[in-house]
C-alpha cells in the first residue's frame, strides 16, 4: 500500500520542535491535513526534456547534474549556483556571502539564479539546504528562504522541488536512525509546513528524497548482502558527507525518477563526470539494485509528485 503522510502524536512533535527553536519565525506550520492534501494530486507531467536549475551546494555538485543530463538524454539542460555548505539565505541575500562561490561556480553550467529564473528558460527549480539541517532551520530561517525562492520560481512558471539530503556518516545518533527520523521531523514539519504556510493559497513543493532512498538502499544491502562494489551505504561516499561516483549516480537516478516521473530501470550506468572523464561504473547488478530501490521509494511517496507506480 502506498505510503501516505501520517501525523501521529502531533502535540509531542510540536513540543520538541518548539523547544529546539525549529519553527519559522514568520508563520505557524501548515495544518497536517492541509499539508497532506496538497500532495493528493501528482505534479504536472513533463511534456518533454526538462530544463532544470539547481540551487545548493556540494551535495548537488557538478557531476550529479551532468549524470542526470546523460540519463535524461537529448534536450535536457541545466544550470546551477553552488557553494560550500551554502544556505538558501546566502543564495538570496546579497550581503550574505556564499562560501566557496568562486571555486564552486567555475564551470560552464554556472548561471546567476536571479538571471536564470527571470529568463523563462527553466521549468524546474531544485532547491536544497545546508548540512546540518537543524542548524540551518535554527540559524538561517530555512522555511522563509525556501518560501521566497519557491515563490520566485513559481512566478516564472517553474515546478519547485526540495532535495532532501543527509548528514555526516559518523553522526552520534546513528546515520540511518537520523534519516528515518529527519524526513518528518525536519524536512516536513520544520521546513515544508512552515514554508507553505507563508503562501496564500499554498502550492506544493515536491520532494526529491535523497536521504530516504539512501536509507532504503542501506537496508537492502544489510539484508541482501553486497552487490557489485556496494557492500554497505558507506560505499556511496568518498568522505563522511560527500558522495563518490556511485553516490552521484544514485542521486542522479532519484532526480530523474522524480523530475521525469519515470521508472529508471534500464538506464545506462556507464557515464561521464562533468569534466568529461569516465565516472566509476557501479556495474549492471548494482545499477539494477539502485534503480529498483529508487523507483520503489519515489513511486510510493506522494510528496515526490510522481503518480503511484
Amino acid at each position: 500500500m502506498r505510503h501516505r503522510l501520517k501525523k501521529i502524536l502531533i502535540a509531542p512533535a510540536l513540543f520538541i520542535l518548539a523547544a529546539l527553536g525549529l519553527y519559522s519565525r514568520q508563520a505557524a506550520p501548515l495544518d497536517p491535513q492541509a499539508f497532506a492534501a496538497l500532495y493528493d494530486t501528482p505534479a504536472p507531467a513533463p511534456q518533454g526534456p526538462r530544463q532544470v536549475y539547481h540551487l545548493g551546494h556540494s551535495l548537488v555538485g557538478r557531476d550529479m547534474p551532468a549524470m542526470l543530463a546523460q540519463l535524461a538524454g537529448e534536450g535536457h539542460d541545466y544550470a546551477s549556483q553552488l557553494g560550500w555548505g551554502a544556505t538558501l539565505r546566502s543564495h538570496w541575500e546579497p550581503d550574505v556571502p556564499v562560501k566557496g562561490f568562486e571555486a564552486e561556480n567555475a564551470h560552464a553550467a554556472y548561471r546567476d539564479p536571479d538571471e536564470a529564473l527571470a529568463s523563462g528558460t527553466y521549468d524546474a527549480l531544485v532547491l536544497t539546504e545546508m548540512v546540518e539541517i537543524a542548524d540551518a532551520i535554527r540559524y538561517h530561517d530555512t522555511p522563509t528562504y525556501l518560501h521566497r525562492w519557491a515563490a520566485k520560481g513559481q512566478e516564472a512558471g517553474m515546478v519547485i522541488y526540495l532535495y532532501e539530503t543527509w548528514h555526516q556518516l559518523n553522526d552520534p545518533t546513528g546515520w540511518r536512525v537520523r534519516l528515518d527520523r529527519d524526513r518528518t521531523l525536519y524536512w516536513e514539519d520544520a521546513v515544508l509546513r512552515p514554508a507553505l504556510a507563508q503562501s496564500d493559497p499554498p502550492r506544493p513543493i515536491y520532494v526529491i528524497p535523497g536521504g530516504s532512498v539512501m536509507a532504503a538502499l542501506s537496508r537492502a544491502l544489510e539484508t541482501g548482502g553486497a552487490v557489485g562494489p556496494l557492500g554497505q551505504h558507506g560505499d556511496l561516499f568518498k568522505d563522511d558527507i560527500h558522495f563518490n561516483d556511485y553516490g552521484a549516480y544514485l542521486i542522479a537516478l532519484i532526480h530523474y525518477a522524480v523530475l521525469y516521473q519515470r521508472d529508471p530501470t534500464g538506464l545506462p550506468h556507464t557515464l561521464q563526470r562533468a569534466d568529461g572523464t569516465p565516472a566509476d561504473d557501479p556495474g549492471a547488478a548494482a545499477a539494477r539494485l539502485m534503480q529498483k530501490i529508487v523507483w520503489q521509494v519515489v513511486s510510493q511517496d506522494p510528496m515526490t509528485g510522481v503518480p503511484e507506480g
